[in-house]
């Protein structure tokens, strides 16, 4: 395999209850699946070709559990990107150069039958992990944006994490509530409204998580 590996923070976003039953091995609460997520790479190299300060985007919708396939995707690379990067971003993007189910994007491209023409536009993404807020933005095809879980009795943030010693998609996350309206591209999400959002420490290559 090339040598690939990618650093940075991710923002994701998706129709389930706060938590996502995926991350504990149980169905989707809605019984499908419709997501969006968006990586600021901080650092990164694929082979000789760096990927340093570049963003990445994917939209994603299935009809029932992600493992149960039959979805539908379309990635977005960072309009930046030359040829090189952008070859590079979308081969990592689809699971290539990968170890069999070692990254998300494996699985997700994996259980996709449909992978829609991938897309170059600017990317937008701020976030505050610790404050539980931030949005992200790709003109013509979603903005989503994140604020804090409401405690059920005050209203106040309530912070809480997730920590996965075998996670394929991160190592720990911070937790948050999420809306996401797709404005355009191939994929429409409904569902996507105060539902479980994360911000996570992306650090991956071609075997799986870095911890």
């Amino acid at each position: 395999m090339i040598d690939w590996s990618i650093k940075g923070k991710g923002l994701m976003n998706c129709n389930c209850n706060y938590g996502c039953p995926c991350q504990f091995s149980v169905l989707p609460t809605d019984g499908i699946c419709e997501a969006v997520n968006v990586y600021n790479i901080e650092k990164g190299h694929f082979g000789d070709v760096k990927l340093d300060g570049l963003r990445v985007a994917g939209v994603y919708k299935w009809p029932s559990a992600i493992h149960e396939g039959n979805g539908q995707m379309q990635i977005i690379i960072d309009e930046r990107a030359d040829e090189d990067q952008r070859g590079a971003l979308e081969t990592i993007m689809t699971g290539g150069e990968t170890d069999e189910m070692a990254t998300m994007w494996y699985v997700y491209s994996s259980m996709c039958s449909t992978k829609h023409e991938t897309l170059y536009a600017p990317i937008t993404i701020e976030m505050n992990e610790s404050d539980r807020t931030g949005i992200a933005k790709v003109e013509g095809v979603f903005n989503l944006s994140v604020t804090p879980i409401p405690n059920i009795v005050s209203g106040n943030p309530h912070k809480i994490g997730i920590k996965l010693d075998q996670g394929f998609e991160f190592y720990e996350a911070e937790l948050g509530s999420g809306t996401t309206i797709t404005t355009g591209g191939e994929i429409e999400l409904l569902r996507n409204n105060a539902t479980h959002a994360h911000f996570s420490n992306l650090h991956t290559n071609g075997n799986g998580i870095v911890k």
